[in-house]
Formats: structure tokens, C-alpha cells, sequence
């Protein structure tokens, strides 16, 4: 069907897991996107189709165009209920960390995982993962975590465990970490992928609307706001920025800059786009890069704001004000003007 690239070591210790052990406790990271809740989601679906004990734990909430997924109303959030996410995480048997590759990514959540008798897996698809996991399944070559899920289930052998509700969940991360496969997604193995979730019943016309059509007035309002000031280089790449006042001006809530740094990219001969956004809640400013054909946007993430990613989708993060963001990026363009020009 498609090549088995996790070791089959390693599937078939995880399989000795799911038959020896009966709790699971399935962890994203800060600011869970929709891969991240996906492959969550996905996997706690096959796990609670297996007869098992699982439970989904985030640091903090997730946009609300992902609550519609199925089994988001049951995630417990360790920012807001902390005494109840820590009981689940000691009482586990297993922790499975998805779509992170470093404690850190998990705040002050990472201390209690670590802590945790528990056996760990990690389930991921970005560079250099920490080795503290009895179990450590990462390609990074994979365009989602929510992809390696089903690669792993397909490999357990139990795609026939996985319902409608858990094809929902993994076909939402797969397409949100690709922008709508639009970048990262041209090998074939995800289209075979895609055709297996379609059969079993998913409408991913409607789950694509869902995720993308369920914006407020005043996402639309802060977006032409956002393009209105947009600086462009000669280095063929732009600029967005948003501070904390103007979120506060346009009422934001979390999840209505999603999508906002692919837009530049749609201009004729643009190769990289940033978004800058202040955040206050740890005091930085979150980096969002994008790029296209063979800039290596993870390697200016990595060199310029502590982050990494994949060559065309990346992020990071910069602890300054935003005047300094700005210029850091500045730097980083002029570093890779030779890359940015390649083509001209």
C-alpha cells in the first residue's frame, strides 16, 4: 500500500504496550494547533476502540474552529485545571507525547511528564527530538504528526479500529499542517493515505469548511488591517506584524491570525513571508515562516529565533520587543539574500 518507514521494533513494542497496559495519557504541546489536536484525538479514538483508558491532556485551550472535533470536549487543559491533569498524568501507564520533540514545548507540564513512572512515546514529525522516551518514533521528513499516527496504526494493524470520528480527527491535522496541502504534501503515500480516511466515511469538503469558513467579523476586520501595513523587501520576502494593542483593538481571540503568513506568498515571485505576534502570557513574540520551493525557511527559524520546523513551513520564537523582532528578521533576510535571489 504505501512504505512502512516506523521500525517495526518499535511498533511492536508500542503493540505490547496496548495489550499489556490499560491507562494512556496523550499530550500536545503549547498552543495546540490542529495537528496537534488531530493526532491526539485520532489516537485516543483508536485507543478507547481498543477498550483502553485514555485521556487527552494540552497545556492551554486550542483555536475554537477546532472544537467541532470529535472528543475535543473531553480534553482536560493543564493551564486551567491543573490538579486534575496532573493526577491523570501520575496515574498513567503510558504518556504519549505528540507533535512536540522537546519537554520544554509543554511549559510547566514538561517537569510533571518528566517526573511521571510512566513508559513515554513520542510521536513526531520536527528535528533533533530529545532522547527521554523508552519509545521515540520521529520523521521529520513526514509532512504531520496526525500522518505518522495513522502510520502507525496501519502498521499495528488496526485500521480497521479506526472509526469515522478518529478518521475525522487524523484527516484535520494532516490538512491543517500543510496548509490545505498546499506545501509539504507532495508525496504520494498521503493521497493513498487520504483515500483509506475517505472510506471510512469522512466529508472532507465539510471538515475543510469546518476549520476555515468559521472565522468573526473581526478576524476579517484585523486581516485587511494586518495587509495594510505589510512590508515588503527586494529580497522577495514580506512582512506581517501584530502587536498586543492591536489585538486588543480588534478583539482577538486565539486562532484569528491562523492562516494570515501564508497570504503574502500569493504574491507573483514572493519566496518567504514572517508573522511577528506579541504575545504577553510568557511576555515574546511568537515567529510564523513560510516559504516556497527550496528556501529552507526551518534553517532561518533555527539560526535567527530559537525554532525550526519544515523547509516551507517553520516557527519560533523571540524574547525582545517587536522593533527588535523586526530587525532580527532584517538580519536574517540579509544573511539568506543569496538563497532569496537565487532565481532572479
Amino acid at each position: 500500500m504505501f512504505e512502512e518507514i516506523i521500525k517495526s521494533t518499535k511498533v511492536s513494542q508500542f503493540k505490547e504496550w496496548l495489550s499489556s497496559e490499560k491507562s494512556f495519557v496523550i499530550i500536545g504541546h503549547i498552543g495546540p494547533d490542529g495537528d496537534a489536536v488531530g493526532s491526539s484525538l485520532g489516537l485516543w479514538h483508536l485507543l478507547q476502540s481498543l477498550g483502553k483508558k485514555a485521556q487527552v491532556v494540552m497545556p492551554n485551550s486550542f483555536p475554537n474552529f477546532l472544537e467541532w472535533m470529535p472528543g475535543s470536549e473531553h480534553i482536560v487543559f493543564f493551564d486551567s485545571d491543573k490538579a486534575a491533569a496532573t493526577q491523570f498524568i501520575n496515574n498513567a501507564d503510558v504518556i504519549c507525547l505528540l507533535d512536540f520533540n522537546t519537554l520544554s514545548r509543554i511549559g510547566d507540564m514538561g517537569e510533571v511528564v518528566e517526573q511521571a513512572k510512566a513508559k513515554k512515546v513520542m510521536v513526531d514529525h520536527h528535528l533533533d527530538p530529545d532522547d527521554n522516551c523508552d519509545i521515540t518514533i520521529s520523521y521529520s521528513q513526514i509532512a504531520s504528526t496526525s500522518e505518522l499516527i495513522f502510520r502507525l496504526i496501519y502498521q499495528l494493524g488496526y485500521v480497521d479500529k479506526i472509526s469515522k470520528e478518529g478518521a475525522e480527527c487524523i484527516y484535520t491535522g494532516m490538512m491543517t499542517d500543510t496548509g490545505s496541502f498546499t506545501y509539504n504534501s507532495n508525496h504520494k503515500d498521503i493521497y493513498t493515505i487520504i483515500s483509506m480516511l475517505l472510506e471510512k466515511g469522512i466529508d472532507k469538503d465539510s471538515i475543510y469548511r469546518k476549520v476555515n469558513h468559521t472565522y468573526s467579523e473581526s478576524r476579517l476586520k484585523l486581516m485587511g488591517h494586518i495587509l495594510s501595513k505589510m512590508k515588503v523587501y527586494p529580497t522577495h520576502t514580506a512582512l506581517l506584524t501584530l502587536t498586543a494593542k492591536e489585538q486588543e483593538n480588534f478583539n482577538y481571540i486565539k486562532g484569528d491570525s491562523e492562516g494570515f503568513v501564508n497570504i503574502p506568498l500569493s504574491v507573483k515571485g514572493m519566496v518567504c513571508s514572517c508573522f511577528l505576534r506579541e504575545e504577553t502570557e510568557p511576555v515574546m513574540i511568537k515567529v510564523s515562516l513560510r516559504s516556497v520551493g527550496t528556501f529552507p525557511c526551518n534553517k532561518m527559524a533555527a539560526e535567527f529565533f530559537n525554532g525550526g520546523g519544515h523547509l516551507n513551513a517553520s516557527g519560533g520564537e523571540f524574547f525582545g520587543t517587536m522593533e527588535e523582532a523586526i530587525e532580527q528578521f532584517e538580519k536574517a533576510i540579509e544573511k539568506y539574500k543569496p538563497l532569496l535571489l537565487e532565481k532572479e
